[in-house]
């Protein structure tokens, strides 16, 4: 009898039934998102929590979720003290970065983006939007500060465009 879910799901999915309050629900969830069963991911990681709340591996399933649903705010809610504890994380560091670039939270986003060039100065895709968003905070501090001008909308277009591809490229992995 073969299933339509992955093995390595269902070996998951039997370890979290045998020990619900096990830290499996991590790997579950991630398994789950992966499958595109978002939601159920979702529902799997905040009960996984509500156990083991300071669980980083959890907070970084729930956020990878909830980024994949566009829940930005509750991306950047969750992850932004936790960061704190996880500085290396380069995953929680990169769904921090684009969930504040998404809101606009530009300095912030730069900020985790150079911590990801700290731990990963290799990063050529990180460096460029580094790049981008340190010639625009030096070229006036705000995209549209003073209004509408043909340069910075430009820019903006641009890192909108960077900032799809990126998201498609999480999508992918």
């Amino acid at each position: 009898m073969s299933s339509k879910y992955p093995p390595l799901l269902l070996k998951y999915l039997t370890q979290y039934q045998e020990n619900p309050k096990s830290r499996i629900f991590a790997p579950l969830a991630e398994a789950y998102r992966k499958i595109g069963l978002v939601d159920e991911a979702i529902q799997i990681c905040r009960e996984g929590l509500d156990h083991h709340p300071t669980f980083i591996g959890g907070k970084v399933a729930l956020a990878r979720a909830l980024f994949d649903k566009k829940r930005h705010r509750d991306v950047r809610e969750l992850l932004k003290d936790a960061i704190n504890e996880i500085p290396d994380n380069l995953l929680a560091q990169r769904l921090l970065a684009d969930s504040n670039l998404v809101l606009g939270f530009l300095d912030e986003a730069l900020n985790a983006y150079k911590m990801i060039l700290y731990f990963n100065p290799s990063d050529e895709e990180v460096a460029g939007m580094v790049q981008e968003l340190e010639t625009q905070s030096y070229q006036g501090g705000g995209l549209l500060k003073d209004g509408p001008n043909p340069e910075k909308m430009r820019k903006l277009l641009r890192l909108q465009s960077l900032l799809s591809r990126v998201q498609a490229a999480q999508h992918s992995i």
